[in-house]
């Protein structure tokens, strides 16, 4: 595989609208910002333990019941689990919920698929309807 450079991947315009779709994707599938990025790291890492997770966590904000919800809500799923003899500890991934998230910003950034419009239920809020504004900017942006 061959490796990119600075200049490749500023010309990739990949974090042009990285706000936008983070914030999209934060809201469509119930996520923070910390919570996104946190899976983006442990991906990255392929297969992880609880005390890779527990190194990750330091950059971000503080939530208790971070690693028990992304559990609970299928974002990280068990790839080993441990039998007290041989293997000491359950080693975790990303699910692949998690991975076809991630894939769909990637097709964003790059320009293959737009974000679908945002529907609220009831009132929007001031931020829904700059969100709404901005996703209308971003898939007018066909130079993304």
């Amino acid at each position: 595989m061959r490796k990119l450079t600075a200049v490749e991947v500023k010309e990739l315009n990949l974090l042009k609208h990285y706000r936008i779709i983070r914030k999209w994707a934060c809201k469509k599938y119930d996520l923070n910002d910390a919570d996104l990025e946190l899976l983006m790291y442990l991906d990255c890492l392929e297969l992880f333990t609880k005390q890779d997770f527990k190194m990750g966590v330091y950059s971000y904000s503080w939530d208790n019941r971070r690693w028990n919800r992304l559990l609970k809500e299928d974002w990280i799923v068990v790839w080993r689990r441990r039998n007290r003899t041989t293997q000491k500890y359950h080693i975790y991934k990303a699910s692949f919920k998690f991975k076809r998230l991630l894939n769909r910003m990637y097709r964003i950034m790059l320009g293959e698929e737009d974000i679908p419009e945002i529907k609220t239920n009831g009132i929007p809020s001031y931020s829904d309807k700059v969100l709404k504004v901005a996703i209308k900017n971003l898939n007018k942006d066909k130079k993304r």
